[in-house]
């Protein structure tokens, strides 16, 4: 067999093919035409039974009306005879029964529909005509009901409802002749069709002989191309087995891949472990560091006191507040730390934005000096947020400060507040949302990439040894997250830095959350003296300083190491306040005051805390709250706080702040 031959035999099979395709076709299209005609005609053929339905019954409903009035005719003129006042009543209710027949055949025409409307309306006024006279007769009063039929008679409603029958009646003729033309229509082309259908056979006929031919070709060619196949088949056995080889090869080479990655992945979590243990030792040499030069003062200030104790006062109280300040700045270092951590101890309330920055413009005045221009741009319409005002107040200083360094001490600094809603992840791990947005912006150096991608970072700092902890921007940062927020930069090199924080809007209502004692402002003297105070803190040195504290401040303590020793004595005595530390074996301080308050809810209560660990800043609220390290100052004004408020309602300290 040539190629030729097979070329040619493709041709036809082809060809074969895509005729008897097209006339498949036009077959099916020729039958979809016929059923379209034939249901084109049923549908005229309907129409016209409709047109015969309702020329019929207004021709009916003429005639019932006719004997109707000419039954009320006799029944007038002579009253004895009943049976004419039966047939008009009979006729009269038949014809309005076909009245209503004549309204369900014409609902779908909208002109016709509107005559049978009107046509009803005649029929009731027609009907009251009758009813008089009819009425008259049987009420035999003579002549009455005579003079009542007159009147109908002569009443212009009776050719009104004979005319509006003709109208209905014509129209229905005209729509009969344009149904019977489209019947004769749609009939012509049914049989059209069917004639064309009876050519397109034969045509399918013959190609179906055609295809036969074509058939035994292609089998004959088939058999041929068995044996072809049979010898092509020896060929592929051969081809197989080498594909085989080399799939082995290949599989060999993945394996070995697969070995390669996993020891891959192993290094790079070995790699990533390095880090985690470098960043960790960073940390802890940045706070070992900074608290070994805070405990150097301390130690040198009292061992340098302890020396001069004997000498002048003027001296020991020098080396004194050294030693203080030393502690001072240890504190605040833990406070940063904490905050980082989001461990910080939060006492939020509905803040407006608005009326914190206007009340820190004496202090940021004071504190950049008069070569920093402040501006604010605060937005007239700042949504309230949840958070902790004495944080967010220092996190706006120690912004400001920042960009006071960065300005080299002269410059503008902008405070701004914008009303922003975000989507998920703008900003850092920002959830979608609205939030009050506060922006720090300065004309200063601005920062590098490298700066900015670990401003965030513990001990992270450019400037000069001894000028910064490197904590100020990863305490905000911490401040942020534990308020629900997120903190965003944006810099360039030489034309400033805008850090903006994003805290979420709330909907709560504005209370009187007290401020943490430590950072209001103290009085000369807020002492109660005289109060019986019952102090729980299980570390005998703190305990024995506290209580010579609170002696000092002219107060009678009485101190215990747990939870169980206060409890006792409670029972035993009479005490105005409980000052408690929150973290304490076998019970903490929480738990010891809602035993205590079970007997006596109208105790006062002020807890001690250095640290308050997730979920126990709700056992808080309602509460003063102390932190550790204090000075006696600021112990003073905790214990005359808590001795003023007395018992309170629990107030949410979280959970309040909504993110729109």
């Amino acid at each position: 067999m040539t190629a030729g031959d097979d070329q040619r035999l493709d041709w036809r099979g082809g060809g074969a093919a895509a005729g008897a395709l097209i006339a498949a076709l036009i077959l099916l299209g020729m039958v979809f035409m016929v059923a379209l005609s034939n249901t084109a005609r049923d549908e005229a053929l309907d129409g016209e039974r409709h047109a015969y339905d309702v020329t019929l019954l207004t021709r009916t409903l003429d005639a019932s009306i006719s004997r109707s009035e000419a039954a009320l005719g006799r029944f007038v003129l002579d009253e004895k005879v009943q049976t004419s006042g039966n047939i008009y009543y009979g006729q009269w209710r038949l014809a309005g029964q076909q009245i209503n027949e004549l309204e369900r055949l014409l609902r779908s025409d909208p002109a016709q529909r509107e005559r049978v409307a009107r046509l009803q309306k005649l029929y009731q006024q027609r009907g009251t005509e009758f009813a008089l006279s009819a009425r008259a007769t049987v009420a035999g009063r003579g002549a009455g009901g005579t003079s009542y039929y007159y009147a109908a008679a002569q009443s212009p409603t009776g050719p009104a409802l004979r005319n509006l029958l003709g109208e209905i009646a014509s129209a229905e003729r005209i729509a009969l002749t344009q149904r019977m033309k489209q019947t004769r229509f749609f009939a012509a082309q049914a049989d059209r069709l069917t004639d064309y259908l009876s050519w397109l056979g034969v045509i399918v006929g013959a190609m179906a002989i055609f295809l036969g031919t074509v058939a035994v070709q292609a089998l004959r060619l088939n058999a041929i191309a068995r044996r072809e196949a049979e010898s092509e088949a020896e060929r592929a056995l051969a081809l197989e087995q080498a594909v085989a080889d080399r799939t082995r090869e290949l599989s060999d080479a993945n394996l070995a891949l697969k070995a390669e990655a996993v020891e891959r992945h192993a290094a790079e979590a070995q790699l990533r472990q390095v880090q985690k243990m470098e960043a960790v030792g960073q940390l802890t040499g940045g706070i070992a560091h900074d608290f070994n030069n805070m405990l150097a003062v301390v130690v040198g200030g009292i061992d340098l006191a302890r020396r001069r104790l004997s000498g002048p006062r003027r001296e020991v109280l020098i080396h004194l507040t050294n030693a203080m300040e030393g502690a001072t700045r240890a504190a605040a270092l833990t406070r940063r730390l904490l905050s980082f951590a989001r461990s910080e101890p939060l006492l939020p309330e509905r803040v407006d934005s608005a009326d914190l920055v206007s009340g820190m413009s004496e202090l940021l005045d004071r504190t950049l000096g008069e070569r920093i221009q402040v501006k604010t741009q605060l937005a007239g319409d700042a949504w309230p947020v949840f958070v902790d005002s004495h944080q967010l107040e220092n996190a706006i200083l120690n912004l400001a400060v920042n960009a006071r360094d960065a300005m080299d001490g002269e410059g503008r600094l902008v405070i701004a507040t914008a009303n922003e809603t975000v989507t998920a992840n703008a900003v850092g791990d920002i959830q979608a949302g609205n939030y009050l947005k506060i922006s720090v912006v300065d004309t200063g150096c601005g920062m590098t990439d490298e700066v900015k991608d670990r401003a965030f970072e513990p001990f992270f700092t450019t400037k000069a040894v001894g000028k910064g902890t490197g904590l100020g921007l990863s305490q905000i940062f911490g401040f942020a997250h534990q308020s629900g927020g997120e903190v965003g930069i944006e810099s360039e090199v030489g034309c400033g830095t805008t850090v903006s924080i994003y805290l979420p809007r709330t909907e709560a209502a504005a209370t009187n959350i007290r401020m943490h004692p430590a950072a209001q402002r103290q009085e000369a003297d807020v002492t109660v003296p005289g109060a019986r105070i019952l102090l729980v803190e299980d570390d005998p040195r703190v305990r024995t300083a506290t209580v010579g504290a609170l002696e000092d401040l002219g107060y009678e303590p009485v101190s215990c190491s747990s939870g169980a020793d206060a409890l006792k004595l409670f029972e035993a005595e009479r005490f105005d306040l409980v000052v408690s530390d929150v973290v304490m074996p076998e019970m903490s301080g929480p738990e010891l005051i809602r035993y205590l308050r079970a007997g006596r809810p109208d105790v006062a209560v002020l807890f001690v805390t250095g640290f308050v660990g997730d979920g126990e800043s709700d056992d808080l609220a309602g509460h003063e709250l102390l932190r550790k390290p204090f000075t006696v100052a600021a112990l003073a004004v905790a214990v005359a706080g808590a001795l003023s408020r007395g018992a309170s309602e629990p107030r949410p300290i979280g959970g309040a702040a909504a993110a729109g």
